[in-house]
């Protein structure tokens, strides 16, 4: 299956990004506001479910989450008892705020910066057993600036970040689940997918989020 790059948005450029959590810090400070989680609270509701189910996974597990935001399916899984938790951002500014909420809960969860394009870098963070991605691969598709290149780098990267049976776990708005396997293809297997909503239109039933479950090839 071949992959139709997505139309670029600024959606995909780090400077939107640094513009919006600069707003949210300071409604953080001013207000106690934690912030949008991206999506909807509901699909981080379904992966940290879908984790703690696991007969193969606890609490004893790495985390690392790409994209981190504002930091709050971490502190979410720390609630859960997990204590291996990282959160990396190409945003200076999320990586800022998730440590404002993070010191603020009396939690001692990491949180770095990070940008995924850079392939050497991602390599010096280490392996992780649990590589959790929700909106930023998408991002990184929409960037205007030779996206095909970045969800490559992309791509490496959380090769790097993944543990040999390790799982990857992403969460995608803006591609389908034959979009993802195919993107992927080569580097990761489908191994399962996480159910999400679904809707009928003119006869057909779709989902507006898709959430899978990855593995190393």
């Amino acid at each position: 299956m071949s992959i139709e790059e997505l139309s670029g948005s600024e959606l995909g450029t780090k400077e939107f990004w640094e513009r919006s959590y600069d707003r949210e810090i300071r409604n953080y400070k001013n207000n106690g506001d934690v912030g949008e989680i991206w999506f909807d609270q509901d699909s981080q509701d379904r992966v940290i479910s879908w984790i703690l189910k696991q007969d193969d996974i606890d609490a004893s597990h790495s985390v690392i989450d790409l994209g981190c935001g504002n930091g709050m399916l971490l502190l979410e899984l720390g609630a859960e008892g997990f204590t291996k938790l990282l959160g990396v951002d190409y945003s200076p500014k999320a990586v800022e705020l998730a440590n404002n909420i993070a010191k603020d809960n009396k939690v001692n969860i990491k949180y770095s910066v990070l940008d995924l394009l850079d392939t050497e870098a991602a390599q010096e963070f280490g392996e992780f057993d649990i590589v959790h991605d929700k909106g930023t691969y998408d991002a990184i598709s929409l960037n205007p600036d030779c996206p095909k290149e970045k969800r490559e780098a992309y791509i490496k990267s959380v090769n790097h970040l993944l543990k040999k049976e390790g799982v990857f776990i992403i969460t995608s708005c803006n591609w389908t689940e034959e979009e993802l396997v195919a993107g992927f293809e080569g580097t990761f297997k489908k191994t399962g997918h996480i159910p999400t909503p679904t809707f009928k239109f003119g006869g057909k039933v779709g989902s507006a989020v898709t959430s899978l479950i990855f593995k190393k090839i």
